[in-house]
């Protein structure tokens, strides 16, 4: 699936993916008042106006992006119903030919991992049927549980031919509360200081990032990527040297501040190993003062218009770094 992923961004020349991240406050109100009509003020209702909105948007951007990142806990926000809509999201972005990159930052241990990485990923065996679950491309993993959280998502994408993105630098504010503090590394016996290190958490979890994605290659990256925000752009230049063969899952552009200048450093000198993600930027750029021309009614030209621009200001910092 990596080499998908490349070859959809080479052929849209947009390494851009839209975070699928609705919320009533985003949704219009002529979609969720026809929806309320229909199921009432409902988790169904509800559900029912949230896949509505996805789909207006995706049939306005799907021919100009590689890639849609559908943010889990925005569905399971309305239980059943929600994730009845997660499904036909994931569903019909498949039938765009979209790569999809479930982001639901999954992490845990044996059997339960095994089960997360089956049930987003794989196939699950009920009685003589092989059946699959959610059956995203891709899914962000959290890797703070150590190796025996991450190794079943490995396992199950060594065989489906799909991939993960390890959380290793990410965007929040409060990130560095735990991936900034330095760890010693190294050997310190006796009086020698010799190979000892203070060292960042992240770079620690980029390198194993990289040893992680030496088991499984592409053609030219590996199915292991990494999570690194585009609000920490030198930590982003240093990750990239450490896992020169991962690709970097951005996110941070847009409405949390990142910009197209940030990311260079993110992006290896063949200009690919990075894929730029803009959520509510996109999807809700109606709300926008640039995009308020569009209007309520026309939030899925707002969007269109939104990934155009922030195609050509990607392009633009590319183009123009040394």
């Amino acid at each position: 699936m990596i080499n998908k992923l490349i070859d959809k961004i080479k052929k849209t020349e947009a390494p851009i993916v839209v975070g699928l991240d609705p919320t009533m406050k985003f949704i219009p109100e002529h979609i969720k008042k026809k929806a309320f009509e229909e199921y009432g003020e409902t988790l169904k209702g509800a559900a029912e106006a949230v896949w509505q909105y996805n789909k207006a948007i995706i049939d306005n951007i799907y021919d100009l992006i590689p890639a849609v990142k559908p943010q889990v806990a925005m569905y399971e926000q309305f239980g059943l119903e929600g994730m009845a809509a997660f499904q036909k999201t994931v569903d019909y972005c498949k039938e765009k030919d979209l790569v999809v990159i479930g982001d639901v930052k999954r992490g845990d241990i044996g059997s339960t991992s095994e089960a997360y990485a089956v049930g987003h990923l794989g196939q699950v065996k009920v009685g003589n049927t092989v059946c699959r679950g959610f059956d995203e491309d891709f899914v962000t993993v959290n890797p703070y549980l150590g190796s025996d959280g991450v190794k079943p998502f490995i396992k199950v994408c060594q065989e489906e031919k799909k991939g993960i993105f390890v959380l290793v630098k990410t965007s929040n504010p409060s990130s560095g509360e735990f991936q900034d503090r330095l760890v010693r590394t190294g050997t310190d016996a006796g009086n020698s200081q010799a190979d000892v290190a203070d060292r960042p958490l992240y770079e620690i979890v980029g390198e194993q990032v990289a040893a992680w994605g030496a088991e499984c290659m592409g053609d030219s990256y590996s199915y292991v990527g990494a999570v690194v925000g585009a609000t920490y752009p030198e930590q982003g230049r240093i990750l990239r040297n450490i896992m020169p063969k991962a690709f970097i899952l951005v996110p941070g552009y847009g409405a949390q501040g990142g910009k197209g200048a940030d990311l260079v450093h993110f992006f290896n000198q063949d200009g690919l190993g990075a894929i730029v993600n803009s959520s509510r930027g996109i999807i809700a750029a109606y709300q926008q003062e640039q995009y308020a021309q569009y209007g309520a009614k026309n939030f899925a030209d707002a969007s269109r218009a939104a990934v155009i621009a922030m195609k050509e200001d990607i392009a633009g910092a590319l183009a123009g770094r040394a």
